[in-house]
């Protein structure tokens, strides 16, 4: 089942239980997947694992690091998010930086520890699985996504923005004409239920072998305390997702986001009766207020059984 809600404009949002009857949906505006978009990116990494085009566990070219340490965020490449000049370019609305001038800027060839030997949240990295999968395909990320993964499952919706007009057609426009450019590892646009449908199909075993889907959900622990305006109690990450424990949940497996216009939470409830993927989407600027309705979705989801 997958129904899709809006709530007079706080929230876009879609659950899916996984049973073969849809609602129709009175709401159907594609919204930026911000970070979620690191899950597919790492979905499709792992499905040219599966078909042997490159290991997990081998180091990237001439780079210290394994593909595995880069989904894991475990490579030590830095980041650009804190970066004041980063900032104040978005808040100016200017055209991104070259793939080149960012590396400079972050001096991203020095890495912050030894790959495997601690952890740092990076978008670089998700530039070179961006990358990766580009060489592998052949193609732009925008169709590679496509061929290994979209198109497959039938998801038609999903796109990559490249441009601020690429933005101006979703559910909470782009009055600011941010550049989609900003995020190096690609931003994709698409709808919830779509969103949804792609989380609970890679978590219910529809895109991955058993063994690699296990190496994607095992988690390297990060946190057993709560985070303070969020649903989280502990707290972990995976291969491209989010892993750990939500209050009246259990153990939850997806993505949170963010960006200039909008929050994301994108999450499978694998330990309800009944288990379920929720996709929440909201205007403004917290993360925790897409991820508490998140939780009361998936609550909400089960009771109905």
């Amino acid at each position: 089942m997958v129904t899709v809600e809006m709530l007079d404009r706080p929230f876009l949002t879609a659950w899916h239980d996984g049973t073969d009857f849809f609602h129709p949906s009175h709401h159907q505006m594609p919204v930026p997947w911000w970070s979620f978009s690191k899950s597919v990116l790492a979905s499709a990494a792992l499905k040219l694992v599966a078909e042997g085009a490159c290991g997990l566990d081998d180091c990237l070219g001439d780079h210290r690091y394994t593909l595995r340490q880069l989904l894991q965020h475990r490579a030590g490449v830095p980041d650009y998010g804190g970066l004041r000049e980063y900032q104040e370019a978005v808040r100016r609305s200017e055209t991104p930086w070259t793939a080149e001038d960012l590396m400079k800027h972050t001096s991203a060839d020095c890495l912050n520890f030894e790959p495997g030997r601690g952890w740092l949240y990076s978008n670089i990295g998700y530039l070179h699985v961006r990358r990766l999968i580009e060489r592998l395909v052949g193609q732009e990320i925008g169709i590679a996504l496509r061929t290994l993964l979209f198109d497959p499952l039938g998801l038609g919706s999903v796109r990559v923005a490249t441009v601020p007009q690429d933005l101006d057609d979703t559910a909470w426009s782009n009055a600011a004409r941010y550049h989609p450019g900003w995020v190096y590892h690609g931003l994709l646009v698409g709808t919830p239920r779509d969103a949804a449908c792609f989380l609970h199909k890679l978590m219910t075993g529809s895109l991955l072998p058993v063994t690699l889907l296990e190496e994607m959900t095992a988690a390297h622990p990060l946190s057993d305390c709560a985070l303070p305006g969020r649903p989280w109690q502990s707290t972990g990450y995976g291969l491209g997702l989010m892993i750990g424990r939500m209050e009246g949940t259990g153990r939850v497996l997806g993505h949170s986001g963010g960006g200039p216009t909008s929050v994301c939470a994108v999450y499978h409830f694998a330990d309800l009766r009944v288990p379920c993927t929720v996709a929440t989407f909201a205007e403004g600027e917290s993360e925790g207020f897409a991820e508490f309705e998140a939780v009361r979705l998936a609550c909400l989801a089960c009771s109905d059984f």
